[in-house]
This record gives C-alpha cells, sequence and structure tokens, in this order.
C-alpha cells in the first residue's frame, strides 16, 4: 500500500487534475471499474491476480480522460500488494503508460518551506511517472512513454527514474540506532555478519498486517542462521505494543516516533521491506506487500535458503 486511499478520494494521487474539493463523478463505464478497485483488497489472492489483469485491460478502452489516469494510477497502487504474476503487473504498467501517453499530466511544483517562502519552486515529476517508474525499476515490467508530439512524459519518466536510483543510494549503508518495545537499543553497523530484514510498518495498514504472519514465519525459520528481523514502526508504543502482543510477534519491533529512520530510507508509503547481507549491502527491497514465497526469493539473494 505505497499510498492509503479510497477509490472516491483518487485525486490525491493526481493533484494537479482538479482541486482537491472537486467531487469525482464517474461515467456508466467508470464506476463499475472504480468499484471494482475498491474491492480488489477483499478478494482471495488468485482471484485478484486475475481480476487485477482483467481491470488493466478495461481501463486502457476507456476514453482519455482524467477518471481514466486516476483509475490506472489507482489500480496500478494496488497491483504490488502481494504476488499477482508477472504477467498482470505487465498489464497494469502498459495501461499507466498508455494513457499518460494519451493524458500527460504537468511537472508536479514544490516550494522550499524552510526558505521562508521566497525560494523559486522546484520541478519535480508528478506522481503518475513515479508510480510508473516504480513498476519499471521493482517489479521488472516494460514501459514506453514515447510520444513525438509531447517530450513532457518522457522527461518526467527519466526524472523519475533517476529521482528512484538516488533514493536507493541512500538505503546502501544506512546507520541507525532505535529502541524496542522491551527497551533494547539496536544499532545497525552493529548487526554486520547477520542477514537484516529491516520492513516498515504501522498497525492501520492493512497490507502491513497481512505480511506480518509471513515475517514471523521466516524469523522463526532462519533465526538460528543469522536472520534478524526488525520492524520499524512510527507508531507510539502504546498503540504498537498490545497489537503486537495480540498477535504474538517475537521479532524486534522498533520505534520511530519522530520518522528519522523513514526519513532515512525515503519511506513514503508502506510496506517497505530491505535485506541486507551479512557484509551489509543491500541485496533486495520491495516497494509493497510481499508474500512468504517473495520474502523467501529476497532472503535468498542474501544467501539464505
Amino acid at each position: 500500500m505505497k499510498l492509503a486511499f479510497a477509490l472516491v478520494a483518487l485525486i490525491a494521487f493526481v493533484p494537479q487534475l482538479a482541486s482537491a474539493q472537486k467531487e469525482v463523478v464517474w461515467s456508466a463505464d467508470e464506476k463499475p471499474l472504480a468499484e471494482q478497485i475498491d474491492g480488489l483488497r477483499g478478494l482471495a489472492d488468485d482471484v485478484r491476480a486475475g481480476t487485477t489483469k482483467d481491470l488493466a485491460l478495461k481501463i486502457r478502452k476507456l476514453p482519455a480522460t482524467e477518471n481514466r489516469l486516476r483509475l490506472a494510477v489507482g489500480l496500478a497502487g494496488l497491483s504490488t500488494e502481494g504476488d499477482f504474476g508477472h504477467a498482470a503487473l505487465q498489464e497494469v504498467a502498459t495501461t499507466l503508460a498508455e494513457t499518460l501517453r494519451e493524458r500527460p499530466v504537468p511537472w508536479a511544483e514544490r516550494k522550499d518551506s524552510g526558505a521562508g517562502g521566497n525560494a523559486p519552486a522546484t520541478r519535480e515529476p508528478a506522481y503518475p511517472y513515479i508510480e510508473l517508474a516504480m513498476l519499471v525499476r521493482y517489479e521488472h515490467v516494460e514501459a514506453s512513454l514515447n510520444n513525438n508530439n509531447n517530450n513532457n512524459d518522457q522527461g518526467q519518466f527519466r526524472a523519475a527514474m533517476a529521482q528512484l536510483e538516488a533514493d536507493d543510494r541512500k538505503r546502501e549503508h544506512p546507520e541507525f540506532t532505535l529502541t524496542d518495545l522491551s527497551g533494547k537499543t539496536w544499532t545497525f553497523s552493529q548487526l554486520r555478519g547477520k542477514v537484516v530484514l529491516v520492513n516498515f510498518w504501522a498497525t492501520w495498514c492493512p497490507p502491513c498486517r497481512k505480511e506480518m504472519p509471513d515475517l514471523e514465519s521466516l524469523y522463526q525459520r532462519f533465526g538460528s542462521q543469522g536472520l534478524v528481523v526488525l520492524g520499524i514502526s512510527d507508531e507510539e508504543a502504546a498503540k504498537v505494543e498490545p497489537f503486537i502482543h495480540e498477535r504474538k510477534v517475537s521479532f524486534p519491533v522498533l520505534l520511530d516516533p519522530g520518522r528519522k529512520v523513514n526519513d532515512l530510507f525515503v519511506v513514503e508509503g508502506i510496506p517497505k521491506s530491505f535485506v541486507y547481507d551479512r557484509e551489509g549491502k543491500l541485496v533486495a527491497q520491495s516497494i509493497d506487500m510481499r508474500t512468504q514465497r517473495q520474502f523467501l526469493e529476497m532472503l535468498g539473494k542474501a544467501g539464505l535458503k
């Protein structure tokens, strides 16, 4: 769940399209698709994979309106919550790319709030291009934004890819110290020699809750082989502790109320997981919820089988 949303609030993904006060009105063709996307999390995983692919194909057939872009971005945001197969993800990426070619979005502008409001605004890629770049970089799908009539798409997509590459460089050699729920202090550099899986999560996050039993199972399975799972939450202990106790989670849960470590890892949506090998090298990462099979694949890159 890279960003939490309901379909009626999808406008938050594309603030350039309209004011936040504007209510989204779906056409007769769009509304059933919006409702299906809104209900994706309620489907069994084997059904959800096929439904996701089918929705991508149906969205592609809609007229190139603002709502089509909302639907394409919304589906992309949910398509990575688990293991729904490369074919489904490719259709989602193709739909988003085609929609952006037909309905380009302006660059986003951000002002430096720490400069007294006098600093000039800087341009950055609009969110739909970042979403597409994440699919390409982290889910290994293909996407083309070649448009002979408009260089806007390619420029934003390249900028989005460069931004993700810069974020990954920040994650390569993190150094942080946090305290877990029992009061024990954990320092990342002192875990050299261990395989470390850092998982960012929150109690309110449905995909985070869904993957937690798999993380616990993997911790029990590989703990004797040197696996350390560090769950990091930016919530208060009073909220996290009963949640962890109820679910019988035994791996360390660290508190980051000031979000310093979240910021260090450039975490803007959860869940996110990062795997470091015994030399402290980042060898695998996920941008969303993973299944046990996907976690095993990530840990395999650190030498755990």
